[in-house]
């Protein structure tokens, strides 16, 4: 019997990510129990069996939903019995303030994969997002004019974390399920329209498809992959010049002014993040406020989330803690 395209699909984008795998080595699956995430476990289960490949699966409950620790448990059943080596399970607290829901779940489910990756010694973490999911991360960047960073969309692989499955799309994760006969989850939260990316999933995609043509999610997920190319570039550029300017006495600024404003706003970001800010809320604004500093056209000083404060000191720009009234 042919093997159906969608399981094909799937199976290639994960075979292609484990080729760099010695036999032996752990993979930790991140499985949520929706189809993206069970056609990619059931995928990298077939090509790990293949390559010698300890597989392990684990779902994260974020306490979201009522029945979430009962969902937990079936996703657990369900991962063995696609054939995980072991399966884990990991409760999680969300704290929205300040981030919002979205941007609180992932961080402490990033948190929690990472502390269950050190447990089972994986190499690396495999993320279930498609094609799909690229495209509207484009589109979101584009509605929040977020520049360069963010139409880049999220990366193939970071640190220890890959992403199978962005050539694929979220149709076909759905129909390899189908087609292996695994009965996926639908999350509420996918269809509830109070969320920026589900409003870009049902409403604005869609339009875009009727309006322009059909292979927009690809187009979108292609220009992300040739800005992203830009993107890296411009970082390690930033780096170098970053590593080369800091010191004990701070950024010095006129090499810093010097700098063409693409590397001279990152290396900006990096110093502040290295002072302690926030990276989630970080945004241009804040880097611009920076670079206005150095420039001498803001105030003494410039404050900046995680509290922190950037000021001028001499003839150069440091940080320190924001002081705290009372």
């Amino acid at each position: 019997m042919a093997l159906h395209p969608a399981i094909a699909a799937v199976r290639h984008g994960v075979r292609r990510t484990l080729s760099e795998l010695d036999p032996g080595t752990t993979v930790l699956v991140a499985c949520s129990g929706g189809a993206d995430s069970l056609a990619l476990l059931a995928a990298t289960v077939f090509e790990g069996r293949k390559a010698a490949l300890r597989v392990v699966g684990a779902t994260v409950d974020h306490g979201l939903q009522a029945d979430s620790a009962e969902h937990a448990a079936r996703v657990v059943e369900q991962m063995a019995a696609l054939g995980a080596d072991e399966t884990a399970a990991a409760r999680v607290h969300v704290d929205p303030a300040g981030l919002g829901v979205e941007a609180a779940a992932r961080r402490a489910r990033y948190a929690v994969l990472e502390q269950l990756r050190e447990h089972v010694g994986a190499a690396v973490v495999l993320l279930g997002h498609t094609r799909d999911d690229q495209a509207e991360t484009v589109l979101l960047g584009l509605a929040r004019g977020s520049g360069g960073r963010s139409l880049a969309g999220m990366r193939r692989g970071f640190d220890h974390y890959r992403r199978p499955l962005l050539d694929v799309a979220r149709a076909d994760t759905v129909a390899a399920c189908l087609a292996d006969g695994i009965d996926y989850w639908d999350d509420p939260h996918n269809s509830d329209p109070g969320f920026a990316r589900v409003r870009v999933r049902q409403r604005v995609l869609p339009v875009l498809e009727a309006e322009l043509g059909p292979g927009i999610a690809a187009t979108l997920a292609r220009t992300a992959d040739q800005v992203r190319a830009d993107v890296e570039a411009l970082d390690a550029l930033a780096e170098a010049a970053y590593d080369d300017l800091a010191g004990p006495a701070g950024l010095p600024l006129a090499p810093l002014d010097a700098l063409v404003p693409a590397l001279a706003t990152r290396v900006l970001r990096l110093a502040a993040l290295d002072a302690g800010a926030s990276d989630a809320e970080l945004f241009h604004v804040h880097v611009l406020a920076l670079q206005g500093l150095v420039r001498g056209r803001s105030g003494a000083e410039v404050q900046l989330p995680g509290r922190v404060s950037a000021y001028r000191d001499g003839d150069h720009l440091r940080f320190r803690p924001t002081a705290v009234a009372g």
